[in-house]
């Protein structure tokens, strides 16, 4: 019998890609949303018997407040989080907060599946191989951890950064084009010289893994603070 669902991400493209996976393995999948920040909201309202709850920075402080919150008014909804493994204090805050379940990000459909099912049942859904890890890194933790995310963020200009922000947030060759004042066509060479650039095949393969090393979030942050810092009298970044 098929799950009852709700997918929550703040990468609407990953949402939308996972809730398509699991309809045709026959699923009720009520929502697709982001970002994650809204999905208590949504989950109160809607009440699935599951939300699957992705986050790329678990150990964030305030990443599960809209577990508690849903736990707290929908006690019999099973949230199930998708995050990056190792993370043993990701872990740790996500089952404080009230989840059900922890599963890797990158996990196959199936993993996934079979965590909701236990997740639905009043099992807690963790695999041993993942709290292997977690407590591996918790008694062996890296001195000077490879950090992925800023290694790929250096291979991109800003302009190919933004067009990935906007891969991720599921908008196509002509939403980019239109959102950057660019010609469909110059949007269609920035897509395919990030793709080259992470070594991926696909818009999808290249949210993923901006998603799971964390060059995603440090691209918006950056995003973010140069626009805060830029002055009105600034002038337009150039095309």
């Amino acid at each position: 019998m098929g799950v009852r669902l709700m997918v929550v991400d703040d990468h609407r493209l990953l949402a939308e890609a996972l809730a398509s996976a699991l309809k045709l393995r026959g699923h009720r999948v009520l929502a697709a949303a982001a970002p994650s920040a809204g999905a208590a909201d949504l989950v109160v309202s809607r009440a699935p018997e599951v939300c699957l709850l992705g986050t790329a920075a678990p150990a964030e402080p305030g990443a599960f407040d809209p577990i508690v919150r849903i736990k707290k008014e929908r006690p019999q909804v099973a949230v199930v989080v998708l995050g990056p493994v190792p993370s043993p204090r990701g872990i740790a805050a996500a089952f404080a907060a009230g989840a059900s379940g922890y599963v890797r990000n990158d996990e196959r459909i199936e993993g996934v599946e079979r965590a909701m099912m236990k997740a639905r049942a009043g099992e807690s859904a963790v695999s041993p191989q993942l709290l292997q890890q977690a407590f591996e890194e918790l008694l062996h933790p890296a001195a000077q951890p490879d950090d992925e995310g800023a290694r790929l963020l250096e291979l991109l200009t800003p302009r190919e950064v933004e067009v990935l922000i906007r891969v991720a947030d599921g908008e196509d060759t002509r939403l980019i084009a239109a959102g950057m004042d660019i010609a469909p066509s110059t949007a269609r060479t920035h897509v395919q010289r990030v793709l080259m650039k992470l070594e991926v095949g696909s818009r999808l393969e290249a949210a993923a893994l901006a998603a799971r090393t964390g060059l995603l979030d440090r691209a918006v942050g950056g995003r973010a603070a140069r626009m805060t810092t830029a002055g009105p009298d600034d002038p337009a970044p150039p095309q």
